[in-house]
Formats: C-alpha cells, structure tokens, sequence
C-alpha cells in the first residue's frame, strides 16, 4: 500500500547530477550513527558546492550562502529524523539522495518507521499541508519551550518550509514483508 502526501515527486532519472548515500544498519546501529549526521551532511553540501563553481561573483563562495547552509540544514534535519524514528528492528538501510536540476535541488530520504509513529506522524503531515505553517512554528517553539523532552515536535520539518521556502512532501509504502514494514520518503525541494 503506498499513500501519497503533498506533492511528491518521485527520484527522477539519473540524467542530472545526483549524489546517494545509504546508512546501514547491520555494521553499527542507525542511533549509534547520529553523531555523523553533522559530518553527512557538511558533505553534502560541500559535494553540491563543486556544481556551482563560477556563478556567482564571489569565487570563495561558489553556491549562495544562504543555499549551502539550507543544504546543509536540511540534510542534517533529514538524517537526524531517519535515524531518530527509523525501525531498529529492521533491516532496511537509511537512504539519502539529492537530485540537483537546472535551478532546483530534490532531496529524498527513506527510512522504516516504528509502527507507533506512524500515525502521529501521519497526523502531522495533514498539519502541515493544511494550516499555516509559520502559525504551526511558532506554536511548536512555544511548546517545546515549555516542554524540553518534546522529541516529536516537528520543529526541523517546519524550519525548513518557513525558513528556507522548502517545499515538503512524503510517501508511505508498507512492504509485504512478514512482518509488514512500512518505509516513509521525505521529499523537501529547494530552489538555488
């Protein structure tokens, strides 16, 4: 079964540049590798910076800083989410890929899920495609101000909409694995 939400656009040819890197959780477990998602993500964007040498005016800065360090933002948020909420108990190897495009940068990251997030996460995404997300911001700083374990606010996926003008949208697919498992796809594209 595979439910769509938002405009989500599947991984495209391999036609244009691209980058994909895969996390597996057979050497060291995906919670364990949480402290190289900084490190992941710095090579990202530094990789996606050789694209756009000689564009802009400044040769120390090849892409726009405020691109790089969107890039770098929302790999780092992705990552943390994969690794965060993924399914221990699964084999299925955390993905991030990155579909670079004439003026446009795709991101694509799979991961299992735990079945109890599943709905709660599921309750958030109408959030997000239904209300104002600044409105939605706001009021997820204020309750993770007053609450410092609040591990599910959402925060990171509204960051980067109301922040970087991302745009967000996911796919759920449940395998037919005995047991099921279900594998969610963030999709977040950045203009550059």
């Amino acid at each position: 079964m595979i439910q769509i939400f938002g405009n989500y656009i599947e991984e495209f040819q391999d036609d244009n540049e691209y980058l994909k890197l895969g996390f597996s959780p057979r050497s060291i477990s995906l919670k364990q590798r949480w402290r190289t998602n900084g490190l992941s993500a710095d090579f990202i964007a530094d990789y996606l910076q050789a694209f756009f040498t000689g564009q802009t005016n400044n040769a120390n800065a090849p892409i726009p800083a405020q691109s790089k360090n969107a890039v770098k933002y929302i790999a780092n948020e992705l990552l943390e989410n994969a690794m965060k909420f993924g399914d221990d108990s699964s084999e299925f190897a955390s993905k991030i890929a990155f579909h670079l495009y004439d003026n446009k940068l795709v991101f694509h990251v799979t991961n299992s899920l735990k079945p109890e997030y599943i709905d709660k996460f599921q309750s958030f995404i109408h959030k997000v495609l239904q209300k104002d997300p600044m409105d939605l911001y706001f009021r997820r700083m204020e309750e993770n101000a007053n609450d410092e374990n609040n591990r599910h606010s959402g925060l990171g996926i509204l960051s980067m909409i109301c922040d970087y003008s991302a745009q967000v949208a996911w796919k759920f697919e449940t395998t037919s694995n005995s047991p099921p498992i279900t594998l969610v796809t963030t999709m977040v594209s950045l203009d550059v």
